[in-house]
C-alpha cells in the first residue's frame, strides 16, 4: 500500500467557524464559561441577538472535531484499502475527522515472510484498548478467518476487558467492514457475529443499511459489503477492491460520522 497522507493521529483541528460539538467521548458537553460579574453592568438596552457571552467572551476558543477511529487488521492490505477510503468518507463530513490505527499483529515476522504479508505501513500507529477512550465513534475492520473475525482483532478486542468492567465505552457508536476471500466466505456472518463484542460493551452498533442506495443494488460486477458494513472480495489475494466496494467503505464513513454528530448535538 502506499502511504497515504493524514493517516497518523493528529492533534485535534480548529474550525473556524463551526458551533461548540458536545464530546461524547466523556458524555460531558462542552459549556461556555460564565459571564464576569465584574464591573458596572450597562444600563443600556441589548441587542435580542447578542448573548451575554458573546459580550463577556467575544473569542470563546477552539473547537475540537468529532473523532472517528478506523481501527483495523489487514494482512494483505484489503481491509486497509477500505479504511484509507472510509476515512475520506469521515473527512467530508463537517466537524469530523477520521484516525486511522492498526491492532498490534500476533503473528511472529518469520510466519508473516512465509505467509508472503507485506510489511505493514508503520505511518498508521497501533492502537491500545485505553486510546479508544479517546474516540467519539469507531469501525472496526478485519478480514474474515472462517466465518468470524480474525485472531488478531479479536485479541484486541479481548484486551478491552478493563473498559469492560467499567463500561467505559457504553453509548459509544460503533460500526464494521470487512474482507473475504469468496462470495460465500463470511461478508454477512463475520460482522454479525462481530456484534457480541459491541453488546457486552453497551455501545450502539451502527449499520450501513440500505443507506448506500442504489450502490446496494449493482448486480452488474462481484461486489463485496452488505447491510451489516462495508466489504471487500480479496478471492485468491490478487483482487483489489472494486471502485463500487470503496464507494460503499467512503459512503460508510459519512454515514457514521453523520450518526456520531447528530447523537453529539
Amino acid at each position: 500500500m502506499g502511504k497515504g497522507g493524514g493517516c497518523v493521529p493528529s492533534k485535534k483541528k480548529v474550525l473556524s467557524d463551526a458551533a461548540p460539538i458536545p464530546d461524547t467521548a466523556n458524555n460531558a458537553s462542552r459549556s461556555p464559561a460564565p459571564a464576569s460579574t465584574g464591573g458596572t453592568p450597562s444600563s443600556a438596552p441589548k441587542p435580542n441577538n447578542v448573548s451575554v457571552v458573546a459580550e463577556s467572551h467575544p473569542n470563546p476558543g477552539p473547537v475540537t472535531k468529532l473523532r472517528i477511529f478506523i481501527v483495523f487488521y489487514s494482512m494483505y492490505g484489503h481491509v486497509e484499502e477500505l479504511a484509507r477510503r472510509m476515512k475520506k468518507g469521515v473527512d467530508g463530513v463537517e466537524g469530523a475527522e477520521g484516525v486511522l490505527y492498526r491492532v498490534p499483529e500476533t503473528l511472529p515476522a518469520e510466519v508473516l515472510e512465509k505467509m508472503k504479508a507485506p510489511p505493514k505501513d508503520h505511518e498508521i500507529p497501533e492502537i491500545s484498548a485505553a486510546e479508544l477512550t479517546g474516540a467519539d465513534g469507531v469501525l472496526f475492520g478485519f478480514p474474515t478467518r472462517f466465518g468470524s473475525m480474525a485472531a488478531q482483532m479479536k485479541a484486541f478486542f479481548d484486551s478491552t476487558g478493563q473498559l469492560w468492567k467499567e463500561q467505559t465505552l457504553a453509548g459509544k457508536p460503533g460500526g464494521f467492514f470487512v474482507s473475504t476471500g469468496t462470495q460465500g466466505g463470511g461478508q454477512e456472518t463475520t460482522l454479525w457475529t462481530a456484534i457480541t463484542q459491541l453488546a457486552h460493551h453497551g455501545m450502539l452498533f451502527v449499520p450501513v443499511g440500505y443507506t448506500f442506495g442504489a450502490g446496494m443494488f449493482k448486480m452488474d460486477s462481484v461486489r463485496g459489503g452488505s447491510p451489516y458494513g462495508a466489504g471487500v472480495f480479496a478471492g485468491d489475494g490478487t483482487r483489489g477492491a472494486s471502485e463500487t466496494e470503496l464507494a460503499l467503505a467512503e459512503h460508510q464513513g459519512k454515514y457514521m460520522a453523520s450518526v456520531v454528530k447528530k447523537l453529539a448535538a
